[in-house]
């Protein structure tokens, strides 16, 4: 289990990393929301631990903005030492998928992050997915196009996902927003800036364009003779 550790706290930190990572989990951290923020859009992870309380930028903000950004995953357990019931329902209004009130015992917060971290999961391995010249591994998360490699921040794979499980037939809008956000889609049109990264990811460094607009509808990925 990959973790990210968003806790300013430096030795509630260093003792859930020397607890995690002697069982065998690999750690990331970060010490205030403005790095960890950073580390959450740019590096794929089975489970983030938030804390509320972070300088540079609330927890509270950090959770929203990840909701906002890369949808319903990863899967966020908040640590804080706030137990009122209004701070929880803002919690998981915001997002949180698990809440822990410190203090707390280690096997309680490993046993949690393993639920999160294992919620969904198939009980076999994931199949490549395949359309045209693309790839995508849901393993790995490793994506290819004519064998070339292709970094895409996480918003942007799970969009490639579902327009390959489902090429090549159109998938609407609300869809495509609703395995990003869930039901707290945003106000603003933030699936028209993720569709065009993806595009420029996908389609720009080569000829034939496999993403395609369909007007008043959706999107389809496919060859344009599918």
């Amino acid at each position: 289990m990959r973790v990210l550790l968003i806790e300013d706290n430096q030795a509630l930190a260093a003792s859930i990393f020397e607890f995690l990572e002697a069982n065998g989990h690999v750690l990331d951290a970060a010490p205030d929301g403005v790095t960890g923020l950073y580390l959450a859009r740019n590096h794929p992870f089975d489970v983030v631990v938030l804390d509320w309380g972070l300088p540079r930028m609330p927890g509270i903000d950090v959770l929203r903005e990840l909701r906002s950004e890369l949808g319903p995953e990863p899967p966020v357990l908040m640590l804080t030492a706030r137990t009122d019931i209004e701070d929880k329902l803002a919690g998981f209004q915001a997002g949180a998928n698990d809440y822990l009130a410190k203090p707390f015992q280690m096997p309680e917060l490993e046993a949690r992050l393993l639920a999160l971290a294992n919620r969904g999961k198939s009980m076999g391995p994931a199949s490549l997915l395949r359309v045209a010249d693309i790839s995508l591994d849901p393993s790995t998360h490793a994506v290819t196009r004519a064998g070339q490699p292709i970094r895409l921040y996480r918003a942007c794979r799970k969009l490639l996902e579902v327009l390959m499980r489902a090429s090549p037939a159109v998938v609407p809008r609300v869809e495509l927003e609703h395995a990003l956000w869930g039901d707290a889609v945003p106000d603003a049109d933030l699936l028209r800036s993720h569709m065009y990264e993806l595009r420029r990811a996908v389609d720009g460094p080569f000829p034939v364009k496999l993403i395609h607009t369909v007007a008043r509808e959706g999107y389809r990925l496919a060859a344009e003779n599918d």
